[in-house]
């Protein structure tokens, strides 16, 4: 009697904690599902991409793989920076040819678009804006019949000369304010949009002046003049020049009109930024209105744009600011913001440990603080940004020698911002780097453990 019992009582007792287990995990499945899964976009550049993605095999198997590590967006590159196109356009010339590689003969955006959504992928476009020529090949619209479209750079050498002279740059940038370029990549934009319905969204790259050099033209010194309202006596010197030291990189010594010129080309890239979202939204209303830029916001005065909220203000902390400056912060205008975390430093203590100088792409000198690791940069731009999201970006070809720390650089990623983007697929194609993204998407909270 007593062991009758005794199993009846253990069926019972077990049985009720099969059907508890079976709740719980029907609980928590729910809980997961309505949890919300930061976004992480994989991006495919074109030129790197050229020879891999001309047909449409690769795309469909990569498409796949990207989603099954759980990537949810993919970032197409259609305008590299020649200013060429990467479909067929009425506006420019579409990329035919790369090193010896022929495009495929399909629609090439139209199909990641149609292959991507199959897959459950949202899929961005991504633009160069103030690019339009390669300058290790002399390659692009500014070598092809606008040569006035170049930025006018002040190099330390030579003086006041074109972008196009300047080889040891391989992008060709352009004046932001030339006004004929200007309504020429809003009608790109609009053909883009009013072409692809089914895109989800753009992301502009470059839209931006190329450096602290730029853009020296009788144009900018006489729409600067319009904004002060007065004449700039000694043109450029009033602004910049350069300190050269013999074996040393030169410096840019800041002059008297300085600081109101920074003011006045951020306002430039804000207006542009302004206007472009306009035109876009109205050729189709829900289309994500997003852009790329450097993380290194201490610094990124430099090319004329300021990412952060309209509610901080730089000239409480950079003595580069004017009060006025805050007013031409663009986050506002942003769907989706995704920003380059590009330091091979993780934690504030890897930083504190190793101290190196960082030389960032756009960078006139280089720079050392804990911001330039992938936690203090985040925690920086969590505190400039205010309320809006911003989506921390990875440069995968940092990593070929230390994969380790692709791994955690993913992590670290998805811990402190509100989402991932890597740059470039093409990167972890070559060196094989797959296991490190997955780990790093494991270790990140988007896959399940093992």
């Amino acid at each position: 009697m007593f062991l009758q019992l005794s199993f009846k009582n253990i069926a019972v007792a077990a049985a009720a904690a099969i059907a508890a287990g079976a709740c719980w995990s029907c609980a928590n499945k729910a809980k997961a599902e309505t949890e919300e899964t930061k976004p992480a976009l994989m991006w495919f550049d074109a030129t790197g991409n050229f020879n891999r993605f001309n047909q449409k095999d690769s795309i469909d198997f990569y498409l796949k793989k990207i989603k099954d590590l759980g990537f949810t967006h993919a970032v197409v590159d259609v305008r590299p920076i020649t200013g060429e196109l990467m479909y067929d356009s009425e506006l420019a010339p579409r990329m035919l040819e790369w090193k010896g590689d022929s495009c495929g003969n399909f629609d090439y955006l139209g199909y990641f678009i149609e292959q991507g959504h199959k897959n459950g992928l949202e899929v961005h476009a991504s633009l160069n804006v103030f690019c339009a020529g390669h300058n290790y090949f002399d390659r692009g619209l500014i070598y092809n019949g606008h040569p006035d479209w170049a930025t006018v750079v002040l190099d330390p050498e030579k003086g006041l000369i074109p972008i196009t002279e300047q080889k040891d740059k391989y992008g060709a940038m352009v004046n932001p304010i030339n006004e004929e370029y200007q309504q020429y990549m809003v009608d790109v934009l609009k053909e883009l949009v009013g072409k692809y319905p089914e895109l989800d969204g753009v992301i502009l790259d470059r839209v931006r002046y190329d450096g602290i050099s730029a853009d020296f033209s009788d144009l900018s010194r006489q729409k600067f003049e319009e904004y002060i309202g007065a004449k700039v006596e000694n043109f450029p010197e009033d602004i910049l020049s350069w300190k050269t030291v013999e074996g040393q990189k030169p410096v840019p010594v800041p002059g008297k009109l300085a600081k109101k010129w920074y003011e006045w080309r951020t306002k430039n890239i804000t207006d542009y930024m302004a206007r472009m979202r306009k035109e876009v939204k109205a050729v189709n209303p829900e289309i994500s209105f997003g852009t790329y830029t450097g993380a290194w916001y201490p610094s990124y005065y430099e090319v004329g744009v300021n990412f952060a909220s309209k509610d901080y203000d730089p000239s409480q902390e950079f003595d580069w600011a004017t009060p006025e400056y805050k007013n031409y912060g663009y986050a506002d205008l942003l769907d989706l913001y995704t920003t380059g975390n590009y330091y091979t430093n993780i934690t504030i203590k890897d930083y504190e440990s190793n101290p190196d100088l960082v030389w960032n792409e756009t960078d006139s000198q280089g720079q050392r603080s804990p911001w330039y690791c992938v936690e203090g940069s985040c925690k920086n731009l969590r505190r400039i940004m205010k309320d809006h999201e911003f989506i921390g970006g990875i440069l995968v070809d940092q990593f070929y020698n230390n994969p380790e720390k692709l791994t955690e650089t993913i992590k670290e990623n998805l811990k402190d911002s509100d989402g991932l983007m890597v740059f470039d697929i093409c990167h972890i194609v070559h060196k094989n780097l797959w296991n490190e993204v997955e780990e790093g998407m494991r270790q990140g909270g988007v896959l399940p453990q093992e």
